[in-house]
């Protein structure tokens, strides 16, 4: 596929796929306009196992995938006619969930004779930030809003924080198409994966997340001092000689912390300070994140930075990671929540760009990758 023109670029109109872990998502953007992002979850048949299953997960997508396929084109009011390429997720993700969201796009694409873009979605966590429409276009659906990157431009030097149940990555993005960088990352549990541990020890139920966001500001965060997983001067190191996990965070002995403490005072045979807990655990989190966070960016020559993932609800993680880029100069972008967590518009708004740079179709004969390194933003078709 050739490049479009520099001074009329091309307005693609794609539908984007997404199907990594428990939401079906279907999106549908004009170049950077957003014409609607529907989402169906299937995060209440997971609640009764404290966690997500992935075989139900699939099966969820299986159910959920045509409604929401139509439910969307219906809304953004095109055809799949209309559709100029197709976009999905690839990777990284659960294995099955994947396969069907990568299946119902190669099925669509071949039935339309679309060009398919196989992508990575997490750089699609970053791609929703250059969308720029509030409304469908009938006026009567509030479809999301931009993240305030700029109308269709990236800032020159980006950085991205997403944190979720599954990823606590810091990005540097230096061209959203084709060079991305993974900084620092979790090296065990996720921060949203550590928040639906907790919560299951506190005996808050699924998902963890904003049960624990809530009875936090009940709580005192500074009763109780949990670590701060590898902030130790062994793994820091110095900004001369970077230690081996200056940017890494790790939430696996956070979590077992917690569990101990909890034990002490059943042993004591005192009442366990839940909100307490909840709320030094939630500091220990989002204290590590954002000053990891900050520390890559201005290391890094980093003046922007997107927050994105499932755990940028948080409110705490919201208002701690303000606080300290703007005392480090740092500019802040937070998309709205619903386009936070993974959707589909967040796909097609990756695969736009990719069309709108020249990059070439991924073809159908890609598999998923559940293991897809962020530094593949899409896949290239084989020869």
């Amino acid at each position: 596929m050739s490049a479009p023109h520099p001074e009329q670029p091309r307005q693609p109109l794609v539908l984007g796929i997404e199907s990594s872990c428990d939401e079906t998502g279907v999106g549908i953007v004009r170049g950077t306009t957003l014409l609607t992002n529907t989402v169906s979850s299937s995060m209440d048949e997971h609640v009764r196992f404290g966690g997500v299953i992935p075989e139900i997960a699939s099966r969820a997508h299986l159910d959920a995938f045509v409604p929401t396929l139509q439910e969307s084109l219906h809304e953004a009011g095109v055809t799949l006619d209309d559709i100029d390429a197709i976009a999905v997720t690839s990777g990284p993700g659960l294995a099955g969930a994947l396969m069907v969201g990568v299946c119902a796009a190669k099925a669509l694409a071949v039935a339309t004779g679309k060009p398919l873009y196989a992508i990575n979605h997490l750089v699609a966590h970053v791609g929703v930030g250059l969308l720029d429409a509030r409304t469908s276009p009938d006026g009567k659906h509030d479809v999301g809003a931009a993240a305030g990157l700029g109308a269709g431009k990236l800032p020159e030097n980006l950085g991205a924080l997403l944190v979720s149940g599954g990823h606590t990555e810091i990005l540097r993005i230096r061209s959203i198409t084709d060079d991305v960088e993974l900084l620092g990352s979790t090296i065990d549990d996720a921060a949203g994966e550590a928040y639906d541990k907790v919560a299951r020890i506190l005996g808050l139920g699924y998902p963890g997340g904003p049960a624990i966001d809530k009875l936090a500001r009940q709580g005192n965060p500074k009763s109780i001092r949990f670590p701060r997983g590898l902030s130790q001067p062994k793994y820091m190191g110095t900004a001369e000689e970077r230690g081996p996990h200056r940017y890494d965070w790790s939430f696996s002995g956070l979590k077992t912390a917690v569990a101990r403490c909890v034990e002490q005072f059943e042993a004591r045979g005192e009442e366990v300070p839940v909100a307490d807990i909840a709320a030094a655990f939630q500091e220990a989190v989002v204290d590590v994140i954002s000053s990891k966070a900050v520390l890559a960016c201005k290391e890094n020559g980093i003046t922007d930075v997107l927050l994105g993932g499932g755990v940028a609800a948080n409110s705490r993680l919201r208002e701690l990671t303000g606080q300290r880029c703007a005392s480090a100069g740092i500019t802040l972008h937070v998309p709205p929540l619903d386009l936070c967590t993974d959707n589909g518009a967040m796909v097609a708004a990756l695969g736009a760009q990719l069309i709108m740079a020249g990059v070439g179709p991924s073809g159908v004969t890609f598999a998923p990758d559940s293991s897809m390194p962020v530094t593949t933003v899409s896949v290239a078709a084989q020869a």
